[in-house]
């Protein structure tokens, strides 16, 4: 997922929950300014994990409380899952 579909994915994942028009959040305002509460932000970690297949703390919304900073911190935890995965076994040599 781009840098930018995640931001707009997070955008309207908080914005249904706060039943509000997408173009009505702005990424840089803290998302507690809009009402985001603590069922919210347990809800939007859930699925974080189903659609991006990260697993994150309950306190993501609070240790990063604006969509461009979720965004960031999970491109930052993106990329490290991808440097850390295997790259493949070594060929046999038999």
């Amino acid at each position: 997922m781009s840098d930018h579909d995640l931001r707009r994915w997070l955008t309207e994942r908080v914005a249904g929950y706060l039943q509000r028009p997408p173009a009505e959040i702005d990424p840089t305002v803290k998302l507690r300014t809009y009402g985001l509460d603590s069922i919210h932000a347990l809800s939007l970690c859930v699925d974080v994990e189903e659609t991006v297949g990260l697993l994150v703390e309950p306190t993501l919304a609070w240790d990063h409380p604006t969509i461009d900073a979720i965004a960031a911190h999970l491109t930052e935890l993106l990329s490290q899952d991808r440097t850390s995965e295997p790259r493949g076994r070594p060929a046999d040599t038999a």
